[in-house]
């Protein structure tokens, strides 16, 4: 169906949506994408984008301009609270053949998707009814316009409201982890992805680039805190490595409850979910942004080589099952690893930690 009049809307304007309007335009489609927030900066936080998700960038021709933008990290150092070494990983040779890891700010990738995908997005315009009609989708929005489109995508996140009103699923499931996000300048001279691993908790620093930092950090739980900055000196002052400085440092941090989202099915007639609308997990992987840009790239290649929607969806489905699935187990098998004690976990790291992880990316290393 290259160049084939489709009418499309996409809807959700973050990394996912915009990924799927650029490989949509590259196929010689015109979609429409809506955002039901007001444009406004985002957030300032940090992004690490592991070897598939450069792949995925350079199939939709954009890793000429992302690779001008934050910091390559080669290398995985995975510690213990005091900052004693468990084991590493080396991302160079992971990834050989696929791409570089890189780690930048958010907001960056964000411009550049935007970009690609061609800068028009109809902001506030959030979708109130979706009606599946037989060889259509109707959808009616809140200021009470409506249109007819042959295919909707619903790339809004985990809480995704076309999900919900496409009968696809209903609210994401909780992951079970808080998790804490800030940028710090000023802090420690740090080159690697370095992880310190506690109880249950893990404090994360990654180098973005022109001195700042990404910072991230978990705990097991189901409750906001009410002051994250002195929830995080209360979980990680104790820890030794650069969790310190970085706590010294520390401005604006993020704070939020992590969903998963598990479903039977991603489409239901015209309408397709992708990105965290049909796979969320918590992102103990860094695997969010790249299952994302994969997804554009599979679906855009499913409409070109289908001879009907129906019949593309399915085919897209059936490719990137497989991958997201491998990204919610090793996610699991990840997070269990981090609740085991200390006494019992560390010793195990510290012999065949760097194999283990190696291994939670062994699928994705091969072709999409």
């Amino acid at each position: 169906m290259r160049g084939s009049p489709l009418r499309i809307l996409v809807v959700g304007a973050g990394l996912a949506g915009l990924a799927v309007a650029r490989a949509l335009r590259m196929a010689g489609l015109r979609p429409d994408v809506t955002e039901k927030l007001p444009p406004s900066e985002r957030p300032d936080l940090g992004l690490y984008l592991p070897g598939n998700a450069e792949r995925a960038l350079r199939r939709l021709d954009l890793d000429g301009p992302v690779r001008r933008l934050g910091q390559v990290i080669h290398r995985q150092r995975f510690l213990d609270a005091t900052g004693a070494p468990l084991c590493e990983v080396d991302l160079d040779g992971l990834w050989t053949g696929v791409g570089e890891c890189r780690a930048l700010p958010h907001r960056d990738l964000h411009r550049v998707l935007l970009t690609g995908a061609g800068g028009a997005v109809r902001h506030g315009a959030e979708v109130s009814a979706v009606e599946l009609l037989p060889a259509r989708v109707g959808v009616t929005f809140t200021d009470g316009t409506a249109a007819e489109y042959d295919l909707v995508v619903g790339a809004d996140g985990p809480r995704s409201s076309v999900r919900a009103l496409a009968a696809l699923g209903g609210p994401p499931r909780p992951a079970g982890q808080v998790v804490y996000r800030s940028v710090v300048r000023d802090g420690p001279d740090v080159a690697d992805w370095t992880a310190l691993l506690g109880q249950r908790a893990g404090f994360l620093v990654v180098p973005i680039g022109a001195g700042r930092l990404h910072c991230y950090a978990d705990e097991a739980g189901g409750t906001l805190p009410a002051d994250p900055k002195a929830r995080l000196r209360e979980l990680f002052g104790g820890y030794g490595g650069p969790v310190p400085e970085v706590l010294d440092a520390l401005d604006q941090v993020h704070v939020e409850l992590t969903d998963e989202v598990e479903l039977g099915r991603w489409s239901r007639g015209r309408v397709l979910l992708v990105g965290d609308a049909a796979h969320a997990t918590a992102p103990s992987l860094s695997q969010g942004a790249a299952m994302a840009l994969e997804d554009a790239v599979v679906l855009a290649e499913s409409l070109a080589a289908a001879g009907s929607v129906e019949a593309a969806l399915l085919a897209y489905e059936s490719r990137r099952r497989p991958r997201t699935r491998w990204v919610r187990d090793r996610t699991r098998d990840r997070n269990r690893t981090r609740d085991v004690p200390p006494a019992l976990r560390d010793p195990l790291l510290r012999g065949r930690g760097g194999r283990i992880f190696q291994e939670h990316y062994r699928l994705l290393v091969g072709p999409l």
